[in-house]
């Protein structure tokens, strides 16, 4: 059932929702190490360790920003990996090719997100991070990325993004995803600007549908618990949509929980100093199978 508004505590609720400008200024400390999956200026990785020994929970956090360089992205996660990293759980800042880069859009940014995520296996034993314990958490565009990522599993084999083994992820957290790229291609135009072949490429004789390998909503059930969070005055990925792909992941065989944060915008849902954290947070730490705080 999804969760709305009224069903959370008064200091959850947002008064002074956040703006665009707001979400640019976000930061926080800077990470622990810098690792390059690729050649391209933006082909790497942030690490963000807590204090301890490990093995610790682990974030991958995928950030938004219309898939293009113009609305901010990466440094903008520093919130939210200071805040996790000070309550004992690792983040894995991905950063990744946008349309507007070289080599990015389709296929790029795709396997971009995929050589990041299966990096893992080799960086995890030198800093005791438990992939067992692996959420990842997307916003915005990177919640359409967050929600493929956890998906590829089902990627058709015909696809050049196929892998045979791809890392799993235990959790899957979108906030304000736009990810059913087949039925949201108004929204995503109006909200971002974006026209679908620069997120899906062009059809060819062996790749006759674009969505088949790109959209969420074509790779369900993704086998992989699945919160949707957004917020109640999120103009970006209004909280409709969320709605929508809900229905649609939990009658093919999901499990799937719709959040609705009150009073919250799109920008709300990934800053740590925001009254939604109180719910994004603890929605984090749960499927992490940690205690509340």
């Amino acid at each position: 059932m999804p969760q709305h508004p009224d069903q959370f505590p008064a200091a959850a609720q947002v008064t002074a929702p956040m703006s665009l400008q707001d979400y640019l200024a976000l930061g926080g400390r800077r990470p622990d190490r810098h690792i390059e999956y690729g050649d391209a200026p933006s082909q790497f990785v942030e690490l963000f360790m807590p204090a301890g020994a490990g093995p610790f929970p682990l974030v991958v956090l995928i950030h938004g920003g219309c898939w293009t360089v113009e609305f901010g992205g990466i440094a903008q996660m520093h919130n939210m990996a200071e805040a996790l990293s000070k309550q004992g759980i690792a983040v894995w800042n991905v950063e990744y090719r946008r349309v507007d880069e070289a080599g990015g859009g389709y296929p790029g940014t795709y396997r971009d997100v995929a050589e990041a995520m299966d990096l893992l296996r080799d960086v995890a034993p030198q800093h005791g991070l438990d992939l067992a314990r692996l959420v990842l958490v997307g916003h915005s565009a990177g919640g359409h990325l967050a929600q493929w990522a956890a998906a590829r599993a089902r990627l058709p084999e015909a696809s050049p993004l196929y892998v045979a083994d791809p890392l799993p992820a235990t959790g899957l957290i979108s906030l304000g995803g736009l990810a059913d790229l087949r039925r949201e291609a108004a929204l995503i135009k109006t909200s971002c600007e974006r026209d679908m072949v620069q997120l899906t490429g062009l059809p060819s004789a062996a790749r006759p549908d674009v969505f088949a390998d790109t959209s969420p909503g074509e790779l369900l059930p993704s086998g992989v618990p699945t919160a949707l969070i957004h917020g109640q005055f999120d103009a970006i990925s209004p909280p409709r949509a969320g709605g929508d792909f809900a229905k649609r992941a939990s009658i093919a065989g999901d499990v799937v929980e719709f959040i609705v944060l009150p009073g919250a915008s799109h920008y709300d849902e990934v800053s740590a100093a925001s009254p939604a954290w109180l719910i994004v947070g603890a929605r984090i730490r749960g499927m992490l199978g940690l205690a509340p705080l």
